[in-house]
């Protein structure tokens, strides 16, 4: 009996490490004043809620009580380290247990703490790639083998990367805060960027044999909407709404085997209609402020493809229209890729191809396997076999998405 409660507690204690081991972090991050301890903080309440509630029971606030004893633990840890008596000295007093207050377990200060840690990993002090990575390791929990996978390093070069980002916090005094309204744009585009390339990550995997992430464009969406909540900005709006419209997608994506949907192939009636209608009407907003920006014109071309019945009667002409807004915005090779296909399906392949061939000249996205499958696809739609043929070869050698290759390779075989 006692070992069948303690298989529970432990299963219940999974869950939590799940859903709340995050923002347990970032309110001992505030507490402690220190990446590592905090973390090192964490793991060690876990390991003590492990041994003592299935004596003690589960408490009513499991997230305060892990909160209070990895507050303790890293306490212990200062007042063990000799070596660093001075910060001890200087740092005890501000984490005296009497000096406890309530409002620290309180559900929105805990949201605040965790809105404070993502602003702390996206400082501008740190490079874009380390404000990634480190959001992912501490905001997200991911670990650091699947960052490096995503980042296409070693664990090894990843790890030091995210060590040097701690140390640059510690040496550079960035401040665990919420910006002014002076500093808010600067670092609120950081933020909506990193946001932004985990939901992608989640959306559609770079690596490994599913096509998506659940964990992470969920987690993507939760930050998202709390961002929106404390700071409802234009592009706060249009980056949740884009993320929410491509997630109403989801379940259409794949088939029961796992593999790989195209939009024209989709069944819609799966798709989410309460997610379409709240990302629609947060696009609505942020484009009546005139204040928006490419996260809202994104949103604004996932919402026309959401409120199309079927894939005939897609609007193209107004997505091409929005495509030309994005591209002034930002005018990447990847949106001019994107707008050469929407172009393709307004004005026919023939078209199409031509401007997805003058993108590739330019040699820009030789490496970019969506850009040799889109060009595979125009050629293929015209009858252009062979040249179809070479386009999905070059595709398949650059894809490291399972899923994905097996569509290239399956569309490869269908040419014969």
């Amino acid at each position: 009996m006692a070992v069948l409660c303690r298989e529970r507690i432990k299963i219940r204690l999974e869950e939590i490490y799940r859903v709340e081991s995050r923002r347990v972090l970032a309110t001992l991050i505030r507490l402690l004043g220190d990446f590592d301890l905090a973390e090192e903080a964490l793991h060690e309440a876990f390991a003590a809620a492990l041994k003592q509630w299935p004596q003690e029971g589960i408490p009513d606030n499991p997230r305060a009580w892990l909160v209070s004893t990895g507050r303790f633990k890293g306490i212990d840890r200062l007042r063990s380290q000799t070596r660093q008596h001075a910060l001890t000295e200087a740092v005890t007093p501000q984490l005296a247990v009497e000096d406890v207050d309530p409002v620290d377990w309180a559900e929105d200060r805990v949201e605040d703490d965790h809105l404070r840690l993502i602003f702390t990993c996206c400082h501008p002090a740190l490079s874009a790639d380390a404000q990634v990575a480190l959001t992912l390791r501490e905001v997200c929990g991911l670990t650091t083998e699947e960052i490096a996978s995503a980042f296409l390093c070693s664990p090894t070069t990843l790890a030091q990367r995210i060590v040097r980002a701690k140390n640059k916090i510690r040496s550079a005094a960035i401040p665990y805060r919420i910006p002014g309204r002076r500093d808010f744009p600067e670092r609120l585009e950081g933020v909506l960027r990193v946001i932004y390339l985990v939901f992608n990550e989640g959306y559609s995997a770079t690596v490994g044999d599913t096509l998506t992430r659940p964990d992470l464009s969920g987690e993507a969406i939760r930050l998202g909407r709390l961002l929106n909540r404390l700071m409802p900005e234009p592009e706060v709006q249009g980056l949740l709404a884009l993320m929410l419209l491509n997630e109403s997608r989801r379940s259409a994506r794949t088939d029961a085997c796992g593999e790989l949907v195209l939009l024209e192939d989709q069944d819609r009636s799966l798709w989410d209609k309460k997610l379409i209608s709240e990302g629609t009407a947060l696009v609505q907003t942020a484009l009546h402020s005139r204040r928006f920006g490419p996260y809202t014109v994104q949103a604004a071309i996932a919402a026309v493809h959401a409120e199309a019945t079927s894939f005939i009667e897609t609007d193209w002409r107004e997505i091409v229209g929005l495509y030309d807004a994005l591209y002034q915005l930002t005018p990447s090779p990847v949106v001019a890729l994107n707008r050469a296909v929407a172009i393709a399906m307004r004005d026919g392949p023939e078209t199409g191809l031509q401007l997805v061939e003058q993108i590739l000249a330019s040699g820009q996205l030789d490496d970019y396997h969506l850009a040799h499958a889109a060009r595979a696809d125009l050629c293929r739609r015209l009858g252009k076999v062979e040249e179809a043929r070479v386009s999905y070869r070059r595709a398949l050698e650059l894809a490291r998405q399972e899923a994905e290759a097996r569509f290239l390779l399956g569309r490869l075989l269908s040419l014969g």
